[in-house]
């Protein structure tokens, strides 16, 4: 089952999400109503506690950014700041020169949970949806280690469309992965090049700490990133789990606080 949490009718709705004769996404709210996907406000299908993503972990993007593949998983924290939902406008700070998406497998976990063994981890596992993990290359230095500032501009980490029931995806490790930039496929790749699984990510961070239900694991983006700009269209797509599409606005288009303006709402942007 696909599960989403969507405003419709300007009402925060728990909702799942079927398809129509001709394949098109329908929401079913829990108090029965039902809309197209075009017509509600589609948030993140969780409120996480703690999001914690992986670096490099896949070898063809660690070697595109000439890095070594590293030892043990290279984690950073994302912040609830940075989360918006499918259809949501990410905006492109002022004065950057390059941004770019990672169109990643996100796992979330169904229960709290520590030291949980490898063989035993994906038991733990709610479900699955695809995340976009941008970031302003431009700040990624020695002195950006973890990379925190680079990677939690607000908007920055679009999640959804919904939430894949984790037995709906009974091979995590073989999912194919495709970002398209406007017309143009950028980013190809598979789950199954990943240098540390999803069983083996949990292993590792429950290992250190307890993990709770709807805490997020974003798992790492394969070769294929380049620049983004105002205006594109970026669609992330993750076999058997969804696509997730948002829209890149310059943040010089929004009117300044300071001027007493009105910000246009951004998780509605591009609806």
């Amino acid at each position: 089952m696909r599960h989403a949490r969507v405003v419709a009718d300007g009402r925060l709705e728990h909702a799942r999400v079927d398809v129509d004769a001709g394949g098109r996404p329908i929401v079913v709210t829990a108090s029965g109503r039902t809309f197209a996907e075009d017509g509600v406000t589609w948030l993140p299908p969780v409120e996480p506690g703690t999001i914690l993503a992986l670096a490099l972990n896949y070898g063809d993007h660690a070697r595109e950014l000439h890095l070594e593949r590293p030892e043990q998983p290279a984690l950073f924290p994302k912040f609830r700041n940075a989360l918006v939902g499918h259809r949501g406008a990410v905006v492109r700070p002022r004065g950057i020169d390059y941004m770019h998406y990672e169109n990643e497998l996100a796992v979330v976990i169904g229960r709290s949970c520590r030291r949980v063994r490898a063989a035993d981890a994906l038991d733990v596992v709610k479900g699955y949806t695809v995340a976009n993990d941008f970031v302003v290359r431009d700040f990624v230095i020695d002195h950006f280690r973890p990379p925190v500032k680079p990677k939690n501009f607000d908007t920055f980490l679009p999640l959804g469309p919904w939430l894949v029931d984790a037995e709906d995806v009974p091979e995590p490790q073989a999912l194919a992965l495709t970002t398209t930039v406007g017309a143009e496929v950028r980013q190809r790749g598979t789950t199954a090049d990943m240098l540390y699984s999803v069983a083996e990510i949990i292993a590792y961070v429950s290992e250190f700490m307890t993990l709770q239900e709807n805490d997020v694991l974003l798992t790492g983006t394969p070769k294929g990133i380049s620049h983004v700009r105002a205006g594109d269209r970026v669609r992330c797509e993750v076999e058997c789990v969804g696509v997730l599409e948002n829209t890149i606005v310059a943040e010089e288009a929004f009117v300044d606080d300071a001027a007493g303006g009105e910000r246009p709402a951004i998780g509605e942007a591009g609806a």
